[in-house]
């Protein structure tokens, strides 16, 4: 694999196209704002969390759980700054490991890849477990009919597959009209109570500091900030995106600004449909009814019907957005050298990475059959002991890269300005690390599991990206080209010139390498 210094960003530059990239590459041009924004609010899944996990944060909380959510978004939001800048930037395809590589060097760009991998396979697995439960509860609810979980389960993986399997398109039309399905009936749900003004009159103390600074506060950011997983995972479409310098900035925003309103906004009409003296109540007795018993009030049964099947398929679209993010991290280590070569194969038709796809979809299988025959709970264990590593995996994820961006930029001319480049992404460190230090100091709220399990499960974290740190030494000696060549910039791409930023067109960047491992 050649390399080759002085690229535009300062990375080493594939001087021939990677491998699968020949006569079957992805679809390029392909997604617009709106369609990424689908892929990464689908992946947060907002009704599932709003049903299942707030009032969980209400009940622990209490009535100023809304602002939970909105300095999880803020805290995101000022991340997104210095992640955003860097998209324009850094024009390969590997996310995270692409820009962590850049900031920090090859082994922390390698630990970075295979924590990725872990983290959203990790949540994307995992959720079949809930899959299987939201199943069961809306078959119960509507046909009073009970059906075994693994059958579910192992159903949705197939169904996943498929999907994952067509053209990126065709997902995001997918992904569209769920999203619009399920964040439509929390809006129903929304206008009752409005109409209605809620069971005591509307009020806002829920934003008064009485309400906000109490001992619960640390737990409900916990909640909330594991609500928003899957944001970030913009930057891997950037390649099948159009004008990628502004799509992908633009898509990152709007996500994490709709995600952060939306949530405090629910939340704070699920407070007022019951009242603020009594919906802790109601959140204790009946958590996982809190929301459907608010919309049959104030909507009426049929809408609370519709809530039960929108759970489901506001599930398998989470599955869907991590299991594409799954593919294309698998494609772009492929064509790194880094793992085998068939896992770099573009459909012909589809344009789609299917073998990466299948290989994840048989990893699902075999995975959740191991739970199934274990005899363990689809919830408990296979939803909890998966999606916990993955969204601690991904929130260090996030805090690497905003340790990543002003060593990045410290090493290139840019014009992006000091907010960009250090103020912000130093804030967001601070912030991510502090979200993350909540995270783990509140995981038995989120597991309900014993501490030996609890820290097993904190532990894979560091365990893979040590794990992927020993292999970039490993192939330092044994591969030193592949090493070298690793997150190097791609070619310019014939079919998709990309017009500069404004901020860009006078912008001179220096040669520069990747930090040597």
């Amino acid at each position: 694999m050649a390399v080759e210094s002085g690229a535009r960003d300062g990375a080493p530059q594939h001087t021939a196209p990677p491998p699968g990239e020949g006569a079957h590459a992805l679809r390029t041009g392909t997604l617009g704002v709106a369609d990424i924004a689908f892929f990464v609010v689908s992946a947060a899944a907002p009704l599932t969390v709003m049903a299942g996990v707030a009032p969980l944060a209400i009940g622990i909380g209490g009535i100023g759980a809304p602002v939970g959510y909105l300095l999880a978004g803020a805290t995101l939001a000022l991340f997104a700054v210095g992640f955003t800048a860097m998209t324009r930037h850094v024009r390969h395809g590997g996310g995270f490991y692409a820009f962590i590589t850049r900031g920090l060097g090859r082994p922390a760009g390698f630990g970075a890849a295979t924590l990725a991998l872990l983290a959203y396979n990790g949540m994307q697995i995992g959720v079949y477990g809930l899959l299987a439960t939201g199943t069961q509860d809306a078959l119960e609810a509507l046909w009073g009919i009970h059906v075994p979980w693994p059958p579910i389960a192992l159903g949705g993986v197939f169904v996943i597959w498929y999907l994952g399997h067509r053209s990126i398109d065709f997902g995001a039309k997918v992904l569209g009209v769920l999203l619009v399905a399920e964040t439509g009936i929390l809006v129903l749900l929304a206008g009752g109570v409005l109409l209605d003004g809620g069971a005591d009159g509307l009020a806002l103390d829920s934003f008064t500091p009485g309400h906000v600074l109490v001992p619960g506060t640390g737990a409900v950011l916990a909640f909330a900030f594991a609500a928003f997983t899957g944001f970030e995972s913009t930057a891997i479409y950037r390649r099948e995106a159009r004008n990628p310098g502004r799509t992908i900035p633009r898509a990152t925003y709007i996500a994490v600004g709709f995600l952060g309103l939306f949530y405090a906004f629910s939340v704070w009409i699920a407070i007022q449909a019951f009242g603020s003296t009594k919906v802790l109540k109601a959140a204790a007795a009946d958590p996982a009814g809190l929301f459907f018993t608010a919309t049959t009030h104030y909507v009426g049964g049929w809408a609370a019907d519709l809530m039960h099947v929108f759970i489901v398929t506001s599930i398998l679209a989470s599955q869907l957005a991590f299991h594409n993010a799954i593919n294309r991290y698998g494609l772009s280590l492929s064509q790194e050298g880094v793992l085998p070569p068939f896992l770099g194969r573009v459909h012909a038709k589809h344009r789609s990475p299917y073998v990466a796809g299948a290989l994840q979809s048989v990893l699902a299988l075999l995975v959740v059959a191991g739970f199934a025959l274990a005899g363990t709970d689809p919830y408990q264990q296979l939803l909890l002991w998966m999606n916990t590593p993955g969204m601690l995996g991904l929130l260090t994820l996030q805090a690497l890269t905003a340790v990543a961006v002003p060593f990045f930029f410290r090493r290139i001319r840019h014009t992006e300005g000091r907010w960009r480049t250090r103020v912000a992404p130093a804030a967001a460190t601070v912030l991510m690390a502090g979200a993350l230090w909540l995270v783990v100091a509140k995981i038995g709220l989120m597991t309900a599991a014993p501490l030996a399990t609890n820290t097993a499960l904190v532990l894979t974290v560091p365990a893979a990206f040590a794990a992927g740190v020993l292999l970039a030494l490993r192939i330092r000696r044994s591969r030193p080209r592949v090493y070298e060549a690793f997150a190097a910039e791609p070619p310019e791409s014939p079919e998709q010139p990309e017009p500069p930023e404004p901020s860009e067109q006078s912008e001179a960047e220096a040669p520069v390498r990747p930090p040597a491992g």
